[in-house]
């Protein structure tokens, strides 16, 4: 089948060029103002946070012979020739994961239900009322803005040393990160439901325990195991302050030097990590899995 090609005459092609080099001059020279720009914002913000590429390659090395010194035993030889002596603590390394894994647990556990109590009144199509909505929502934002370490620091000076502080601090920052993300839920959710039961004369509370939490009890499973996740490093962190757990035996073997100590215990928590990562995400493909098929 022969195809008719039409041919435009000179002076329109000519003048068609020209309106597209003119425009893919524009476009390069927008792109080119936008890499310069992009460039000199990171020059001014290296300057700023006083970042010397000088100091970083000049001592690069004692980043690298820290990581040899951790990986070595007192007698020389390399931590894996010797599990015994490399893991010699680890009765009382188990002891304090163990430790961290509680107060990561009953941290977020708590945060979670406050997270549920009050996401159903900072989500804009369940609250009873704007001003509930913005209060409940600056709340939020309050808990999550705050970093978990400054809540835990805090608490320790207010309760003491111990694990206590550590699942207050998580508790309080679990809520405002639960909160925002159960809300987004909610305001996703099918209000088709909500009308239906609310022409029955149904109470908003009725309301949202037969139309709005069949339809999000999963993503809430979902959000807080995946919470869980985060506050067993936070929780880990957070024994620096001495707010319990494996990371006060941590903080103690960096000062004083105890670098094959070091290296176990960052290994305990890493295989403690992978493992509770990989379990909590086939929970969570369980609960996808079994939510898109209903």
């Amino acid at each position: 089948m022969t195809l008719a090609v039409s041919i435009l005459p000179e002076q329109q092609l000519a003048v068609l060029n020209v309106a597209y080099r003119k425009a893919v001059a524009r476009k390069r020279l927008r792109l080119t103002a936008g890499a310069g720009l992009f460039v000199a914002a990171l020059i001014v913000a290296s300057i700023g946070a006083e970042v010397n590429l000088r100091t970083l390659f000049t001592y690069f090395g004692n980043f690298v012979s820290y990581f040899d010194r951790i990986l070595t035993l007192d007698n020389g030889q390399r931590v894996w020739t010797n599990f015994g002596e490399w893991f010699w603590g680890w009765h009382n390394w188990l002891k304090l994961l163990a430790e961290t894994l509680l107060i990561s647990y009953v941290g977020t556990l708590i945060g979670a239900v406050f997270a549920f109590a009050l996401n159903f009144f900072a989500a804009e199509n369940t609250s009873p009322g704007p001003w509930l909505r913005f209060v409940v929502r600056r709340l939020l934002e309050f808990a999550r803005t705050v970093p978990g370490i400054v809540f835990a620091l805090i608490f320790v000076i207010a309760f003491g040393l111990g694990p206590m502080a550590g699942v207050l601090a998580i508790a309080i920052h679990s809520t405002g990160a639960l909160g925002k993300l159960f809300s987004e839920i909610v305001e996703n959710a099918d209000m088709k439901p909500v009308e239906g039961i609310r022409s029955t004369g149904a109470s908003w509370l009725s309301c949202m325990r037969f139309a709005i939490l069949p339809q999000v009890s999963a993503g809430y499973v979902s959000y807080a195991l995946l919470r869980f996740e985060i506050n067993v490093r936070e929780a880990s962190v957070m024994g620096f302050v001495g707010a319990g757990g494996i990371g006060q035996e941590l903080i103690v073997a960096i000062r004083k030097f105890y670098y094959s100590d070091v290296s176990a215990i960052l290994v305990t928590i890493i295989v403690t990590v992978f493992l509770i990562d990989i379990t909590t995400g086939w929970v969570r493909g369980r609960l996808f899995g079994k939510e898109a098929r209903t």
